[in-house]
């Protein structure tokens, strides 16, 4: 997979914070060569948080992520306040850009306590160093030991030196994390069944199918693509027995049926909640549902945002199936993309998407406020495999 076309949740993300006017549009311009926020004197010229996928050397595949201003005012600018610190939820490492004509204020302060608390990896720029003189820098307190640059966006002082900072502070990559390949030998047979109906996007495949079949093609194995409709068919017409099927969570009770109990059986959500360690959680999570009232409500979540049909999994399908599961009168609300309430306390259990456009970090932030407020947490496959009652045999191959 190219650098270009690597998911958003497997890149390095980079957030840029600071005061209105204090450089963040044009840092981000001058790091990456290219115009791509906007610069201007006006204060308030980035309103949203804006990211963008790109290549950053010596780092690699990143998303940066140009933040409003930490001392916007009134109502509408209070809320981007409220979505800059939302940022940090998903920011891997952090860079705190300080106008040097000034130096560090209570803002500043408070974005780095938080940052801080957070153990997001950290650099402090102090940017406009071409109008100052070194005997007029403003130092600043510094007790975390974060380092500090200063730097020039406009006539690019210490900009290669902030990139390599910057690389310095990137997480340990964790080799071993795969989807799939590490439960494959070379030339295993794997069937991937992906219904396609009027929900799923027309001419691609979604992510967690395009990753999957990626990760079976690196382990040396072998992949055979089928819809639903021709599951039967396509397995009395292998010559071989799979080592394993996956399917999309849709159609996981027929494709249970179709596929003979000894050939392992899981669902593209259960592998990717295994992917980002959390398979444990959401399996436990799944079983209280059964522990659901009259009244309760579920929260449904989505790491993306997509144009909804008729028939979406997530605000049709689910509730439907968790009402009949159930038999309980319940009340459903729903998230997406970066939304995700700050006070869990009125949800009973919260049901995820497989989460592969998030990364690591928002995930894990996820699923801690989840317990932070003792709400259950599961997904979406998992959901659906326990309501059909085959959740047993959905994460057998894992061994937990």
């Amino acid at each position: 997979m190219s650098l270009n076309n690597t998911p958003s949740g497997e890149r390095i993300h980079i957030g840029i914070f600071g005061k209105r006017n204090a450089g963040k549009s044009s840092i981000i311009n001058a790091l990456t060569g290219q115009s791509l926020a906007i610069v201007s004197d006006i204060k308030g010229t980035t309103t949203d948080p804006v990211l963008k996928a790109m290549e950053l050397l010596p780092l690699g595949p990143v998303v940066m992520i140009d933040t409003p201003g930490l001392d916007d005012d009134g109502k509408l600018g209070a809320l981007r306040i409220q979505k800059t610190y939302q940022i940090l939820n998903k920011t891997d490492i952090a860079v705190l850009v300080v106008d040097g004509t000034v130096g560090m204020t209570k803002e500043d302060e408070a974005i780095l306590n938080k940052i801080n608390d957070k153990s997001i990896p950290c650099v402090i720029v102090m940017n406009k160093a071409d109008l100052i003189s070194d005997t007029d820098a403003k130092g600043i307190g510094n007790e975390a030991a974060i380092p500090v640059i200063w730097v020039s966006a406009e006539d690019r002082t210490n900009i290669q030196e902030l990139k390599d900072l910057i690389a310095s502070l990137s997480p340990a990559e964790d080799n071993k994390r795969r989807i799939v390949a590490d439960l494959l030998k070379p030339f295993d047979l794997v069937v991937l069944v992906i219904p396609i109906d009027k929900a799923a996007p027309k001419g691609r495949l979604i992510l967690p199918q395009q990753q999957t079949i990626r990760d079976i093609l690196e382990s040396g194995a072998v992949s055979v693509v089928t819809r639903n409709t021709e599951l039967k068919e396509t397995l009395s017409s292998l010559g071989r027995k799979p080592s394993l099927v996956i399917t999309d969570s849709q159609a996981f009770e027929q494709v249970a049926a179709d596929v003979p109990e000894d050939i392992p059986l899981t669902s593209f959500s259960i592998l990717f909640a295994r992917y980002k360690g959390n398979l444990e959680t959401v399996v436990n999570g799944a079983k209280f549902l059964d522990a659901l009232n009259d009244g309760d409500t579920v929260l449904i979540c989505e790491g993306c945002t997509h144009h909804r049909q008729c028939g979406d999994i997530g605000t049709e399908k689910l509730p439907a199936w968790i009402q009949k599961h159930t038999g309980k009168e319940l009340r459903f609300e729903f998230t997406s993309g970066t939304e995700f309430p700050a006070d869990l306390g009125k949800y009973q259990l919260i049901v995820h998407c497989g989460g592969c456009t998030l990364n690591e970090r928002e995930m894990k932030y996820r699923l801690k406020c989840a317990e932070d407020f003792g709400v259950p947490i599961t997904n979406y496959g998992t959901t659906i495999a326990y309501m059909k009652g085959i959740l047993d045999r959905s994460i057998a191959i894992f061994h937990i």
